[in-house]
């Protein structure tokens, strides 16, 4: 009972510690949504990823060879120049990875490109707004390709109760509770991120990173090679080191360029 309570636990902070990025990722995409509904877009978009989880969950502990198995027709060697053996696991990851490098790229594009940064606020800019379903739509989806990794990571940490049953359940719980800490903080994030937009652009380099952490996850899975080199995956630690270094280069860039404005008001 004493291990599957801790089990129960180290698979919360798992969930936690892995879901930071998807979290930063709905607090982005709720924007999209028109002002009146971003709120209920992101717990909607939540709830009902999370009982797709548990989906998920019952899926890859019944079919989990299906996606760790390499397709015979996407595994191949070029000489020379390329090798890989794509399964199921690693194509979603990959796809997934694409989509948000596309997506960062896309706002940041818009960032600098934005002629009136008030109306821009207002949603009177050239931008378009996504209707609220739509934006569902990409935070389930986005939240099952970043629910994979931790999916299958716990799937491991459970592998030593001989009860399957019991261990679906300690799973399905934890996923539930790291649902209902998601739900807890996306409102708090995306109020952050609309007082404070010039933090914008940080987490919009953040996701572009989390795309490029998935990208080389999937290559990786792949067992994909270029020129001869091995696809390595970035591990979470270099990624909430880089992390940790853009947030301090920007709060330092942001009270030196403080100090300059100062020293400007001054002169003048």
């Amino acid at each position: 009972m004493l291990e599957n309570i801790f089990t129960l636990l180290m698979l919360v902070m798992l969930q936690a510690v892995l879901g930071f990025d998807n979290l930063l990722y709905i607090s982005l995409e709720s924007k999209k949504a028109p002002v009146e509904e971003q709120k209920s877009v992101r717990k909607k978009g939540i709830l009902i990823a999370i009982v797709l989880r548990i989906v998920l969950l019952f899926v890859l502990v019944s079919v989990i060879d299906f996606f760790q198995e390499p397709f015979s027709f996407l595994t191949a060697e070029i000489k020379d120049i390329a090798k890989f053996a794509f399964n199921g696991h690693s194509l979603i990851v990959l796809a997934g990875g694409g989509f948000i490098i596309y997506t960062a790229i896309k706002e940041i594009w818009h960032m600098i490109s934005i002629k009136d940064l008030e109306h821009d606020v207002e949603g009177d800019a050239g931008k378009s707004k996504k209707t609220a379903n739509a934006v569902i739509v990409s935070i389930v989806i986005m939240n099952l390709v970043f629910s994979f990794d931790s999916i299958l990571a716990a799937i491991g940490l459970t592998s030593d109760i001989e009860n399957s049953t019991t261990a679906f359940i300690i799973m399905a719980i934890a996923i539930v509770c790291s649902g209902l800490l998601m739900l807890l903080l996306a409102d708090k994030i995306s109020v952050f991120l609309a007082k404070n937009r010039m933090y914008e652009v940080l987490g919009l380099f953040i996701l572009f990173i989390v795309g490029i952490m998935l990208v080389t996850e999937g290559g990786h899975l792949a067992h994909l090679e270029l020129f001869g080199n091995h696809i390595v995956p970035m591990s979470k630690t270099t990624f909430y080191f880089v992390l940790f270094v853009l947030v301090v280069v920007d709060v330092v860039q942001g009270r030196y360029q403080k100090k300059l404005l100062a020293e400007q008001e001054k002169r003048k």
